[in-house]
C-alpha cells in the first residue's frame, strides 16, 4: 500500500466517522424550533467533547486500571479480583461500571462550561448531545483506525457504520438527559436534577454496554446452546434499538421543553394577543373604561 493510498484511507475513515454525527447533530439542533442554537456553539461542544473529553477519558480509563490492577495483585483476595484489568471481570468492571461513570462524568464537564448559554430548559439536551456526539464521533474513528489496521479498509468502515447507529447515538443521547436535569437545575433551580440526571446518563450508557456485551457476556457465564449461539448477534440488534429509542427520546423531550403550553407555544415567550376591533373600541377614550378591564 502507498503512503498517498493510506492516506486516502485515513480520510475515508474520518469522512464515515464524521457525516453520520454532523447530521445527527444538525437533527437535533433543529429539533430546538422556536430558536435553534448558533452553530458556533454546537459545534464548539461538539469539538470539545470530540478532542477534549475523548482523551481525557482515555488516559483517565488508562491510570484507574492500572491503579486498581497493582491493587488487586498487592491485595490478591478473590472480592477484588473485578480490580484486575487483566481479568474477565476486570474487563467488564471497566465496560460496565467505569467507562460510564468517567465518559459521562467528562461530558456533562462540557456541557457545564456552557452554562451561561443555557437561556431555557431545551438548551440543556441540545448542548449534552452536542457534546456526547463530538465524544461518539471521534471514539468510533478510532474503533475504526484499529479495525483497519488489523483488518483492512472494509472492517474498519464496517465498524464506523455499526458504531454509527448505536455508539454514537447512545453517547448523543445519554449526555442530552443530563444536559436536561443540569438545565432544570439552573433554569428552574432544581438543586437536584443535575446529579439524578447525570446517575441516569450512567445507568444508560451502562444499560447499552451489557447489551452491546451479550455475547461475551454469556460466553463468561457459560451460556451455550443456542442462546449462547445468536447472544452477539441479539445484543447488536438490541443496543441499536437501545441507542434509536434513547435518541427519539430525546427529540420529544426538546420539543416539550420548547412549547411546554398547551397550545404549542413556549411559554417564555408567548406573544401578545392580536388586537381586534372589540380591543380597539373598549380602548378607546370616547369609550367608559371600567377598572376591570384591561
Amino acid at each position: 500500500m502507498t503512503s498517498m493510498g493510506g492516506l486516502e484511507d485515513l480520510g475515508l475513515l474520518v469522512i464515515a466517522s464524521l457525516v453520520p454525527a454532523l447530521i445527527y447533530l444538525s437533527w437535533i439542533r433543529t429539533s430546538e424550533r422556536y430558536r435553534s442554537e448558533p452553530w458556533g456553539t454546537v459545534l464548539s461542544l461538539f469539538f470539545w467533547g470530540a478532542l477534549i473529553a475523548t482523551f481525557v477519558a482515555g488516559i483517565l480509563e488508562v491510570i484507574l486500571v492500572s491503579v486498581s490492577t497493582a491493587a488487586s495483585q498487592r491485595y490478591p483476595a478473590p472480592e477484588f479480583s473485578f480490580l484486575n484489568g487483566n481479568s474477565t471481570a476486570g474487563a467488564f468492571f471497566l465496560v460496565l461500571v467505569l467507562a460510564p461513570v468517567v465518559e459521562e462524568g467528562l461530558k456533562a464537564l462540557g456541557v457545564s462550561r456552557y452554562k451561561e448559554r443555557i437561556t431555557q430548559i431545551a438548551d440543556g439536551p441540545v448542548f449534552g448531545a452536542s457534546v456526547g456526539l463530538g465524544f461518539g464521533f471521534f471514539e468510533t474513528f478510532l474503533y475504526g483506525l484499529g479495525a483497519f489496521a488489523t483488518g483492512g479498509l472494509a472492517a474498519g468502515l464496517t465498524l464506523i457504520f455499526i458504531r454509527s447507529i448505536s455508539s454514537v447515538l447512545l453517547h448523543g443521547s445519554s449526555t442530552a438527559m443530563f444536559g436536561y436535569g443540569y438545565a432544570a437545575s439552573k433554569v428552574e433551580r432544581k438543586g437536584w436534577a443535575a446529579g439524578a440526571y447525570y446517575l441516569l446518563a450512567v445507568l444508560m450508557h451502562a444499560s447499552f454496554n451489557v447489551l452491546a456485551s451479550l455475547g461475551a457476556l454469556a460466553s463468561a457465564l457459560g451460556i451455550h446452546g443456542p442462546i449462547g449461539t445468536y447472544a452477539d448477534g441479539l445484543g447488536l440488534v438490541l443496543a441499536i434499538a437501545f441507542a434509536l429509542a434513547a435518541i427519539n427520546h430525546v427529540v420529544n423531550v426538546i420539543h416539550r421543553s420548547t412549547f411546554p403550553s398547551a397550545d404549542g407555544t413556549p411559554s417564555r415567550y408567548r406573544p401578545p394577543p392580536a388586537v381586534t376591533h372589540a380591543t380597539l373600541a373598549r380602548r378607546s377614550p370616547s369609550s367608559p373604561r371600567n377598572p376591570g378591564q384591561p
